[in-house]
């Protein structure tokens, strides 16, 4: 007897087990990160912190200067077809009411919430003196990007999902009419740090940064406190003898210490100093001498240190402490550009994945076998010393690197030098089983 072999199904059986109650994701187990309130902490933390917007906008500014290239489909042997698509896209990346480079850094946005939500909306693209595209550069009549528009997280008001827990579309009520507003998914990007579970609302990098933030925040506001009243003194104010202004039954007594404690609260040493006492009242400053038993400096660098940890960005501390060789610093830059290109490559995935194939079958390309692709360059340039010492070495070795069209893009690239599209007329490939008698020579001119 022969026995039948289990077979199953195409049928999805198992869930992610993403903590959701219908449109709401509930990932978060600290009561002041969930729902709404973690846009607003993590908006107050990316906006208002010296330190975090420092490591943003150095990362901002790294990512925008990486340059975008749109490779054809079949790299190795592309067709005029494949050629013609991967211009197409790249037109469109740069026909856009926003320009390519704000778009990327809109999308960076997701840094800071962990996502970031983006409408493709489409044109005709029909040139200037149309009216269906004022926008357009171009008057072929395809159909191109308008812009890849951001909608703003604070809006969410919550996510619709499928019977088998796809996403289907985001819900928001954005200012300033706070309508609800149904955007799918089909038309939509979705960007995210992190796709645990297929959490749509990611992981936010400053998620591990909220405890330091949290503590160097308050310890902040009590020494500004502590200072001012240490440069104003502490003040005091004596009642005149007979006088209880602690009598809760008396209403006059009940006034007067309300207006006492009113007074030493808001006392203040600025251009508008003074006060007007009453017969028999004394106010006195107390000042405070010695050094604090704690040194708040060391302990909100302590904190500083621990927010650019998380986000691989500690780099940019160094020097503060007077401390750190440099190898160390080169390290750690590496680093942070590895994080960094890392997130580049996250966005074009995203694009290729979904904007690319639509755009294209949006379109006619008869012959397109597969879809062009949109890749990001590098954020660190490499030495130069030690790349030519490594070009030189290949190629005392041997290797013939200038004859890769592909190499020798990557090393113009590098070198900042414009790009070639063939390989150079003037330098003649060589073929290995072309072999040269004495009695023929080479005309290098021709």
């Amino acid at each position: 007897m022969v026995e039948k072999k289990r077979t199953y199904g195409f049928a999805e059986i198992g869930r992610s087990g993403l903590n959701r109650w219908g449109g709401y994701v509930d990932e978060e187990f600290l009561p002041a990160l969930k729902g709404t309130r973690a846009n607003k902490i993590y908006k107050e933390m990316s906006t208002n912190d010296a330190t975090i917007g420092a490591i943003f906008f150095a990362a901002e500014q790294l990512i925008r200067k990486a340059t975008w290239t749109v490779e054809p489909g079949n790299k190795q042997s592309p067709s005029p077809i494949d050629l013609e698509a991967a211009e197409f896209v790249r037109t469109c990346m740069h026909d856009m009411c926003m320009s390519w480079s704000n778009t990327i850094a809109e999308i960076l946005s997701m840094l800071s919430f962990g996502w970031s939500y983006h409408e493709i909306v489409y044109k005709r693209r029909l040139g200037k003196n149309r009216k269906l595209s004022k926008h357009s550069n171009y008057n072929d009549g395809r159909i191109g990007w308008a812009k890849i528009a951001g909608r703003a997280q604070e809006s969410l008001d919550q996510w619709v999902f499928g019977e088998d827990n796809e996403l289907l579309a985001m819900q928001q009520r954005p200012a300033p009419t706070f309508e609800l507003l149904t955007i799918p998914y089909e038309k939509s990007l979705l960007f995210r740090t992190k796709a645990d579970k297929d959490n749509p609302q990611g992981r936010s990098l400053l998620r591990n940064a909220y405890r330091p933030w949290y503590f160097k925040k308050h310890i902040e506001e009590i020494e500004g406190i502590g200072i001012e009243r240490d440069l104003a003194g502490l003040p005091v104010l004596k009642t005149p003898e007979g006088l209880d202004i602690w009598n809760t039954e008396d209403p006059e007594m009940i006034s007067i210490r309300n207006q006492a404690e009113r007074l030493v609260r808001n006392i203040r040493r600025d251009e508008n100093e003074g006060i007007v006492m009453p017969a028999q009242w004394e106010l006195v400053l107390l000042s405070t001498g010695g050094r604090r038993s704690f040194n708040t400096n060391e302990i909100i660098n302590r904190y500083d240190q621990r927010i650019a940890v998380t986000i691989l960005a500690d780099i940019i501390l160094l020097g503060a402490e007077k401390v750190g060789s440099f190898a160390l610093s080169e390290v750690k830059k590496s680093l942070f550009a590895a994080a960094l290109e890392a997130i580049l490559e996250n966005i074009a995935s995203e694009f290729n994945q979904r904007a690319i194939p639509r755009l294209i079958d949006l379109n006619v390309f008869p012959g397109l076998e597969v879809y062009p692709k949109l890749v990001p360059g590098e954020v660190e340039v490499p030495d130069l010393d030690k790349l030519g010492s490594f070009i030189s070495d290949m190629t005392g070795a041997g290797f013939d690197l200038t004859g890769d069209l592909d190499t020798e893009n990557y090393l113009r690239q590098v070198a900042g030098m414009p790009l070639v599209q063939a390989p150079s007329p003037k330098r003649e490939q060589k073929d290995p089983n072309k072999k040269f008698g004495p009695e023929e020579e080479v005309n290098e001119n021709e």
